[in-house]
């Protein structure tokens, strides 16, 4: 592709999370401390919203890395699952050995001596929810029960939800109030702010090896902030086309123009052009004012 034309050791703007490329934006910095400092303190249940693209997924797994050896972790990427299965998916990130057919009783009983167990080796069990908008009420309410157990000191078991702002719509559910009331320490992520953007592109770039001048130039740069309301993945895929477009110029430095053109390749874009809708309905206006003195 382009790798060798930009000098580059791989792809600087994939869309699958890598920690390698992980970028320390404020709001990212910001939920990794709230969450580091939750978790040593033995708080029970943690939540982490943001919208679709800014990184949860990755904040998750640099979570995950940063835990010491005090921590036992558990990661169930997708809980949409019904509470049995999802206490299945537990014991098995655990490595407990429960019976295939055992009933959800018999499944919070062994979960119970293995919590147990983790604390008595002076451990505590993290466990991480992605997708967490997509839980079942009856599964965040078995999830909570299985929380209760705790010593006279602390929890046996730690809870991080990270979902979509979904999830606060579904926490407000008269069913599960008691879980939101032991939620002690949340954060919601945001976008990246424009001047973050340029370092975000490249730091991306210098941790797939580009050595060279400055490679988006600033008015590329404060495009794709524009098109991309500093969302991560829309950043990704924007910067990406861009330099393929580039590249297919034999050009070194990716212009504003672009950026335009891989914009135009990407719906998802559309929702961050608002002039788009104003001059559409100045249309609409105009056409109507024009019909309207035809007809009087």
């Amino acid at each position: 592709m382009y790798r060798t034309h930009f000098g580059l050791r791989e792809l600087p703007f994939g869309i699958t999370p890598d920690t390698s490329f992980a970028f320390a934006s404020k709001t990212h910095q910001e939920a990794l401390n709230t969450l580091l400092v939750a978790v040593k303190n033995g708080e029970g249940f943690l939540k982490i919203t943001g919208e679709v693209g800014t990184g949860k997924t990755l904040l998750c797994r640099r979570f995950l890395a940063a835990l010491d050896q005090s921590h036992v972790s558990a990661y169930i990427p997708n809980p949409y699952l019904e509470p049995r299965t999802l206490l299945f998916a537990l014991a098995a990130e655990l490595r407990l050995a429960v019976p295939r057919d055992a009933d959800q009783h018999h499944l919070l009983k062994e979960l119970s001596r293995g919590l147990l167990n983790f604390a008595r080796q002076g451990k505590t069990v993290v466990l991480c929810l992605d997708e967490a908008q997509a839980m079942p009420i009856e599964t965040l309410e078995a999830l909570r029960l299985l929380t209760n157990l705790e010593t006279e000191k602390r929890k046996l078991l730690q809870v991080v939800l990270f979902g979509q702002p979904e999830l606060d719509q579904k926490l407000e559910s008269e069913s599960v109030r008691q879980l939101k009331q032991r939620i002690t320490f949340q954060h919601s992520l945001t976008a990246l702010l424009r001047e973050e953007v340029d370092q975000y592109l490249a730091h991306r770039l210098r941790v797939a090896g580009y050595r060279g001048e400055r490679l988006f130039d600033r008015p590329a740069a404060r495009r794709v902030h524009r098109w991309s309301g500093g969302v991560p993945r829309l950043i990704n895929i924007i910067a990406h086309k861009a330099m393929l477009l580039a590249f297919s110029e034999g050009v070194q430095v990716v212009r504003r123009r672009h950026v335009s053109l891989a914009v135009a390749d990407t719906p998802a874009t559309r929702q961050f052009a608002p002039w788009r809708w104003f001059g559409f309905a100045l249309l609409l206006l105009s056409v109507g004012s024009a019909s309207w003195m035809l007809l009087s």
